[in-house]
């Protein structure tokens, strides 16, 4: 037990010398092993982030104008069709018979108009040679007119007959694809108050839209024509690209939270989107090509007191254009330089001066453990003011 205690006590006193020499450094004055941020040329893009969905430009619903029965469907999901390509039919029984009827009519009708015209002209005939009183002639005259008027009603009858025969097949209204197909053969379909759907048609899927809501306090920040990249969850390892075409007026309010709908134009000539699915968004506001920059928590070091260096006084005068303050590793020592920088995109931040292509900035204490060769950072001290 004495020698387990003696043991025990030798290992934290060589575990406390270990970390004393990995914080304060070695015997010869140098640095602690440290984690460092390497300053490179690179991109620069202020982003604004949203969520939307993809949509065809533009869909087609197409419905029946009247009641009957499905009697064939000629098309399905995913379908192509043309232009004024049969895609169903309704039971055209009960049409064609109403067309029939109404021919029969009309031929009544057409009948008795030939009737009222010969007893007019007969009428017309007695009257000059006055055989009969002139009360004939005017009967005679409204019979055929009223017999003129009831071809027309019967004409038109058959005409509304032959349309609703003619309703009962369902056309294509674009060139296009079928999206959905939501009836089948056999289903009544009952065209009451409105048009059931029965097919949405997409007129081109090789060019969508994306419907992101952008919320109030970055819409100002949005134009048309700026450039967006954006990702769906089912091609994860590939970024698009499209433009904002479109910023609408008219507010969305969901949970007291307002939002502005803002149209996407996306190339879909690999026909990887598909209708519905949910996109992340990033709006690039404003883009700096091929500039310094360096990992933003460079400008967020952390380091132990005894090794940060000072800071320099030009950061507290009032004619000072700097905006940050980094610690470049410099012949085995830690030198504070302040630094401008411009734009950011949460990663990088560009920098306009104090640093050069390559510089080594210090970001913490690194600890690299021997056995796993993992690389761990351990912070310490005040965060670096800027």
């Amino acid at each position: 037990m004495k020698y387990g205690k003696i043991s025990f006590v030798l290992m934290l006193i060589g575990g406390a010398a270990w970390w004393g020499a990995m914080l304060y450094g070695s015997e010869e004055g140098g640095l602690p092993s440290l984690h460092t941020e390497i300053v490179e040329r690179g991109d620069v893009s202020q982003r604004i982030v949203a969520h939307g969905t993809l949509q065809p430009v533009q869909k087609v619903t197409v419905g029946s104008q009247v009641s009957g029965i499905v009697d064939e469907i000629y098309v399905d999901f995913n379908s192509r069709v043309e232009r004024g390509q049969v895609i169903a039919q309704l039971d055209p029984s009960g049409f064609a018979a109403e067309v029939s009827s109404a021919e029969a009519e009309l031929e009544s009708a057409e009948a008795g108009l030939e009737l009222a015209r010969h007893q007019w002209e007969r009428t017309q005939l007695l009257r000059e040679r006055q055989f009969i009183p002139p009360s004939e002639l005017e009967e005679a005259s409204a019979n055929l007119r009223q017999a003129e008027a009831m071809v027309r009603v019967r004409r038109y009858t058959l005409d509304r007959a032959k349309l609703e025969l003619n309703r009962s097949t369902i056309y294509a209204p674009t060139d296009g694809i079928v999206l959905s197909r939501n009836v089948d053969v056999g289903q009544t379909v009952a065209a009451s108050l409105s048009a059931p759907i029965l097919f949405e048609i997409a007129t081109d899927l090789s060019q969508m839209h994306i419907y992101a809501n952008v919320s109030e306090a970055d819409i100002g920040q949005v134009e048309d024509g700026q450039l967006v990249a954006f990702q769906v969850d089912g091609h994860r390892n590939r970024e698009f690209t499209g433009e904002v075409i479109q910023v609408r007026n008219a507010p969305i309010v969901e949970d007291n939270v307002v939002h502005y709908e803002t149209i996407v134009a996306v190339d879909n000539s690999e026909m990887l989107l598909k209708p519905g699915m949910t996109a992340e968004v990033a709006i690039i506001t404003d883009e700096r090509k091929d500039v310094l920059r360096l990992r933003n928590n460079a400008l967020r070091a952390r380091l132990p007191d005894n090794i940060r260096p000072e800071t320099p006084s030009e950061l507290n005068t009032d004619d000072n254009n700097h905006n940050g303050l980094v610690y470049r590793v410099q012949n085995e020592e830690l030198v504070a330089v302040p630094v401008k920088t411009g734009l950011s995109d949460g990663l990088f931040t560009e920098i306009i001066e104090g640093l050069e292509l390559g510089d080594q900035l210090a970001v913490g204490l690194s600890l690299t453990q021997q056995d796993t060769g993992e690389r761990r950072s351990f912070f310490g001290g005040s965060q670096a003011q800027y």
